[in-house]
This record gives C-alpha cells, structure tokens and sequence, in this order.
C-alpha cells in the first residue's frame, strides 16, 4: 500500500462535524465565484495541500486531473502531494502552510495561524480559503472510505480501516448530510462564529463574529 495515503482517519464525530462546517462555509464558495478573490489554481493548490496530508487516494487522482486541466505541471502537483511547498508562488505560501496546519489539527486552528492568514489575505479572502480547506477535508474522510473499500474488494485492504468502518462512512452520510444541514442552520440562527480558532481571540469588530 502506497504510504502516501490513509494518513489520517477520522471518526464518525470528525466526520460529522466536517460536514457541518463545510455547509457553512458554502456562501464563502459563492462569494469566490461572484469576485473571484480566489484562482482557480490557487484553489487546486490548497486543496491538493489538504488532501496530501490526509493521505486520500481518490481525492488525489481527481485533483492532479482538475490542476492538470488549470494549467499545472506534473511536477508541481506532484510535489505538493509530496509535501514540498518549494515550487508554491510565495503569495499562496501561507495559505498552503495553513491548510496544512488545519488539516493536521483535524480541522482546527491555533489563534496565532488563524490571524495571519487573515492579516496576509484579508478577512473575505481568508474565509473563502478557509472555505475550500473544509470542503476538502470533508470530500477527504469520504474518498479515504470509499478508496479504502475499493482496495479491499481489490485484496490490497490499507489494514488501517475495517470493513464497517468503510461501510458506515459510506452509508450513514445519507442520515449525517440532513442532520448536518439543520445543525448548520441552527448555528447560523444563533450566530455561531464560525472561525477556525478560539471566540476568545477573534476580532469583536467583525460582523460575523459571535460570543
């Protein structure tokens, strides 16, 4: 088994919570596409950073087709699916280091990373990354079960993941999806704050910032 993926696994929990944090950040999604605070590329970029340190087999061969088709060279992609941030343009670098960092923290932030990405990119542009980071990371914890069961019914099982655990992934986002909805609208009706980091260290003058 390639030791590039199934780095990580995810409880249902995890999982769950993915969903709901990245239904929340779809207006962000829709804001990209309206003012175009994001390229296509650096998109590719971030999340091919986010699925490299998940270690998610489908996701991986989707996204080196969808960087391919924006333009990228193998090597480039390759690299980042690598780790090697070396051939990353320097005004994308630190959002590819916290995507990174979000992801390795199972889809949370320190303060201090959070405030940078803002102070480099602006509040609007930090959210949209931030946006594509979940997005990903959710599509991740599903990909690694749906790649972990293809593998197995291959005879090449990872040994990392059972056979439920695949199955219920798989199976129980038909109930999680719904669920997730409602718990995201609900947290939007009560103005959840939906930062990455503490409500203690966010900026109070934000508008969508919420004790």
């Amino acid at each position: 088994m390639d030791d590039r993926f199934y780095k990580k696994i995810y409880s249902h929990g995890e999982f769950y919570r993915s969903i709901v944090l990245a239904l929340r950040s779809i207006k962000y999604i829709r804001l990209n596409r309206k003012n175009k605070l994001v390229s296509s590329r650096f998109q590719e970029r971030i999340m091919l950073a986010v699925t490299e340190v998940n270690g998610c087999e489908a996701c991986s061969y989707a996204h080196t087709k969808f960087a391919l088709e924006e333009g990228m060279s193998t090597q480039e992609i390759d690299a980042i699916l690598n780790g090697d941030t070396g051939n990353i343009p320097p005004d994308e670098l630190i959002a590819i280091f916290f995507a990174q960092h979000y992801t390795d923290n199972r889809g949370s932030s320190s303060p201090e990373a959070w405030h940078r990405l803002v102070s480099e990119y602006g509040r609007d542009r930090a959210l949209v990354i931030l946006a594509f980071i979940r997005m990903m990371n959710m599509a991740n914890i599903y990909g690694m079960a749906i790649s972990a069961i293809r593998d197995r019914f291959k005879g090449k099982s990872s040994g990392k993941t059972s056979l439920l655990y695949e199955l219920s992934i798989i199976l129980l986002i038909l109930i999680y999806f719904p669920l997730a909805m409602l718990n995201a609208l609900f947290d939007k009706l009560r103005k959840k704050s939906i930062y990455p980091s503490s409500p203690k260290t966010a900026d109070v003058r934000d508008p969508d910032f919420h004790e």
